[in-house]
């Protein structure tokens, strides 16, 4: 069973009078993630920076899947009036993009998809979650210690801190902004992509950045749904290369959305 679409949380930053630029983060990250990204495009473009279901301030729902994702960026857009968009999506937010071109073309500018394809990934995120719910919420005193906790399970730094943005303190209790539960119970939809049998390619010209040290970006599964696309690699970045290096990937977004 398919939900309807649901209204996003979002951030704007930029002149209402420039081009629209959507952007639409990842698994457990949201708006804060993006915005050195927001300010540094805001130059060109009007930045729409959207927390996904699930994330950030947008509101939970039990479904989260690409095509009621994609829905949600649908109803985004004719919330702005704007008949289409630029279209900017890291990792899931990627997957909820090229769904919305693959679905519906025409409410597409140009498209800009970073460090991920339209397939289905063998990883799991369930220890990863796991580990989330087995911290012990209400015996923490300060985020340090969340930390030190994480450690074990999740010893890259910048990742735990990333996944702690996802912390919040309320009246001294700590709790999570996300549902560990439906984040547990949709992975799955989160690593697959639709089953594209039957759906015509998208044949407008897409750009997808690859991390030069990251291996999600699979040339033979873009070239058959966008074959039109152009695949740029950024050196020094791995899957976070929006954060990693943000100078090249900013320059290579609007060098790409200027032509």
């Amino acid at each position: 069973m398919r939900s309807k679409a649901v209204s996003l949380a979002y951030e704007e930053y930029g002149d209402a009078g420039t081009p629209a630029l959507v952007i639409l983060h990842g698994f457990f990250a949201s708006t804060r993630n993006w915005r050195q990204i927001a300010r540094k495009l805001a130059e060109y473009y009007h930045i729409y920076l959207l927390d996904m279901r699930n994330h950030g301030e947008s509101v939970h729902d039990t479904i989260m899947d690409y095509p009621s994702m994609a829905a949600d960026i649908e109803l985004f857009l004719e919330k702005q009036q704007l008949s289409r968009a630029n279209l900017l999506g890291h990792s899931m937010g990627g997957k909820a993009a090229m769904w919305l071109a693959l679905s519906h073309p025409e409410r597409i500018n140009k498209l800009i998809v970073a460090d991920i394809s339209p397939l289905s990934y063998r990883h799991s995120f369930d220890n990863l979650i796991q580990a989330l719910k087995q911290l012990p919420l209400a015996e923490l005193t300060n985020r340090k210690q969340a930390d030190s906790l994480l450690s074990g399970a999740i010893p890259e730094l910048s990742f735990r801190q990333f996944l702690l943005q996802n912390l919040i303190l309320s009246e001294g209790k700590y709790s999570w902004r996300i549902d560990l539960d439906i984040f547990a119970n949709s992975a799955d939809n989160i690593i697959a992509f639709p089953d594209t049998q039957g759906v015509s390619p998208y044949l407008d010209k897409v750009l997808f950045l690859a991390g030069a040290s990251s291996n999600y970006v699979d040339q033979e599964s873009v070239y058959q749904l966008f074959p039109n696309a152009e695949i740029q690699t950024i050196a020094g970045a791995g899957h976070w290369l929006h954060a990693q290096q943000p100078e090249a990937f900013c320059d290579a977004v609007t060098v790409f959305l200027q032509t």
